[in-house]
């Protein structure tokens, strides 16, 4: 059989994806501070739960955050371009992507899962994953349920700063003020919502519009994107791993492309080096 693989190195979370066999193997795992031994780890997880060796693996294409820190990949192919082919594979109607991830918001026109344009926030946490796990710090709520607590707010509140350290202060002082915390959330996911739609709206959206990364399954916060945008959005099975999908469908055509022969090389996990 042949297999192919993507692996993605975000700011937080690393996903692994393999196909091959008429199956798709995925894995998510948290992102640590060393990306190189993280590689080799999460790979080596998710080839024990494909069933296969690593030699098996064809071509393996490496994007996000740490891709350069995949030693054993092939190609390093850029998350912009790795979102694109993966959405388009599970949502071919989707012609706008609004990626919120750990450490930065982008959009992304594509067209017959092509990129067109796309625009970033990079340099500030406001609109990211960051983002609201601070603010969630700061309520003490979980972060994986301010989505449902935001949905029984009576008025979301208003934020006037969308600074991380002055939002957060905002928030604590409203808070010490009397206003609910399920109001303050709303009011985050609104203000999160409205600078995320200026920054892909400079794209000229066009329907359907698709969300990924971890903000999609934040349900308060697709709620106020989809009041922003005017429509309802779609969101793929597992919004985590489209950049790994892309990632690994792209090395499948790469593959092809250069007559589909076996590469040169041993590749070898764990401690040791890869070749």
């Amino acid at each position: 059989m042949k297999y192919f693989a993507g692996v993605d190195i975000g700011s937080t979370m690393t996903k692994v994806v393999i196909l091959g066999d008429g199956k798709e193997t995925s894995l998510i795992k948290l992102t640590g501070p060393e990306h190189r031994k993280l590689a080799n780890r999460v790979m080596e997880e998710a080839l024990d739960q494909a069933g296969i060796a690593i030699n098996a693996v064809l071509y393996i294409v490496a994007t996000g955050y740490g891709r350069i820190n995949v030693p054993f990949a092939d190609k390093q192919v850029t998350e912009i371009t790795c979102h694109a082919r993966g959405l388009s594979a599970v949502l071919p109607s989707a012609r706008t992507i609004v990626d919120i991830g750990g450490q930065d918001s982008k959009g992304i026109r594509i067209e017959n899962g092509k990129v067109v344009d796309f625009a970033m926030n990079d340099k500030c946490a406001a609109g990211t994953g960051r983002f609201l796990e601070i603010i969630a710090e700061a309520l003490g709520v979980p972060l994986e349920k301010m989505g449902e607590l935001s949905l029984t707010a009576e008025k979301p509140a208003v934020i006037g700063n969308m600074c991380t350290l002055f939002a957060e202060q905002e928030v604590i002082s409203q808070l010490a003020g009397g206003e609910s915390v399920a109001n303050l959330i709303a009011g985050i996911h609104q203000a999160i919502a409205g600078r995320v739609f200026a920054l892909v709206n400079k794209l000229k959206i066009k329907p359907d519009v698709a969300i990924t990364g971890g903000g999609a399954k934040n349900i308060g916060l697709v709620k106020a994107l989809e009041a922003r945008f005017g429509r309802p959005v779609l969101i793929p099975p597992e919004p985590l791993i489209t950049g790994a999908l892309g990632a690994a469908l792209i090395a499948q055509e790469l593959y092809e492309k250069g007559g589909g022969e076996i590469l040169k090389k041993e590749r070898q996990l764990g401690e040791a080096k890869i070749y």
